[in-house]
């Protein structure tokens, strides 16, 4: 098993362009225990953070800052790095939930949220990651 298959708890990065919520995420993963590898406010700035800091995985709201929202955003970067999304997001509409199923999220999480929540899913996604990627390895 690899370093990643080793560890209980993923290296996080958190993409939120409202401030206080996302420094409320970062301080409820940190209570957890995961190490947060970075916050960023825009899609173009989560792009570049997932490159360098190289999360095991991304808490992604869909509405963000920039010219780049979320769901093009994790497109991008489980294309190109293969580091799964969960979507955190208050947006629960039709289109929304259409555009976000093809960037192929690992789980979609809708706010208000509780922090419990938050932790199980990430727990049970990171699990499954973690499966799904062993049985590719074997193949």
């Amino acid at each position: 098993m690899n370093d990643l298959g080793k560890r209980l708890f993923p290296k996080i990065l958190v993409v939120e362009d409202e401030t206080i919520i996302a420094e409320d995420i970062r301080m409820t993963l940190m209570d957890y225990g995961y190490e947060v590898t970075g916050v960023a406010t825009s899609g173009e700035e989560a792009i570049e953070k997932a490159s360098e800091t190289k999360p095991d995985l991304i808490i992604m709201d869909i509405m963000l800052a920039g010219e780049i929202n979320g769901i093009e955003a994790a497109d991008e970067i489980y294309h190109r790095l293969g580091i799964p999304v969960i979507y955190l997001t208050a947006y629960s509409d039709e289109k929304t939930l259409q555009n976000a199923k093809f960037t192929e999220p690992i789980a979609y999480l809708l706010k208000p949220f509780e922090e419990k929540e938050l932790h199980a899913t990430i727990q049970t996604v990171f699990y499954r990651f973690l499966q799904n990627k062993e049985l590719v390895e074997e193949d």
